[in-house]
């Protein structure tokens, strides 16, 4: 069944766009993952985390013309979550007999494996660090939390992107890419995407632009 998006963001189609010097994007996590991650290509075609080259290739596009890429500390916990579920799937494609069958037997009962995802999620974590810069997160209190509750009522979002859209807002950041429609419902921000379905929810909802 397709997803009913009621677009509130200004939403731009990321494959037809010329990024420019005056960019200012916050890159959500599933677009680092298909950037900075290498071993994707491990899995086969039909894995739902299989490559999206027009992510890293856009974000290569923003460096090079001058722009500015930012992360949130959020990102790390839920790159660091993907990758080694990622890792997980590789090692039980490589070890079809192995008799781990969740992600916390593979955490703690092959010590190996464990210092393998550690070092690959720090690599990683470090090409980020090269490429972009920190937009911070504000304390998570019981305020700030009372507040994403009232932010949850009236944005369909993910809880973990709650936090992350109250960090973008408050750095002044509109612009974020992302392959996540959520986005697509939060007032105030451009989405970049490639998403299919956001894209056609924004043509029907005259909420596209082309720059």
């Amino acid at each position: 069944m397709p997803v009913n998006y009621t677009v509130k963001a200004t939403v731009v189609d990321l494959r037809l766009d010329t990024p420019r010097v005056t960019d200012r994007f916050y890159v959500d996590t599933n677009a680092w993952f298909w950037t900075v991650y290498s071993k994707l290509r491990l899995l086969p075609p039909s894995s739902d985390n299989k490559e999206k080259p027009e992510y890293p290739a856009y974000l290569k596009q923003v460096l090079s013309m001058g722009g500015q890429l930012h992360w949130c500390g959020l990102s790390l916990s839920e790159l660091a979550h993907l990758i080694e579920g990622t890792e997980f799937k590789i090692f039980k494609q490589v070890n079809p007999t192995s008799l781990l069958t969740k992600a916390k037997e593979y955490r703690h009962n092959l010590a190996s494996e464990r210092a393998n995802v550690v070092k690959e999620i720090k690599l990683v974590w470090s090409t980020i660090e090269t490429m972009a810069t920190c937009i911070p997160v504000a304390e998570i209190n019981a305020a700030s939390t009372t507040t994403a509750l009232q932010n949850f009522e009236q944005l369909p979002v993910d809880g973990y992107d709650l936090f992350s859209i109250a960090a973008v807002k408050a750095a002044g950041v509109t612009q974020i890419i992302s392959d996540d429609g959520d986005f697509c419902t939060v007032p105030g921000i451009t989405l970049f995407t490639a998403n299919q379905s956001a894209v056609k929810a924004a043509q029907a909802q005259s909420k596209i632009r082309r720059r």
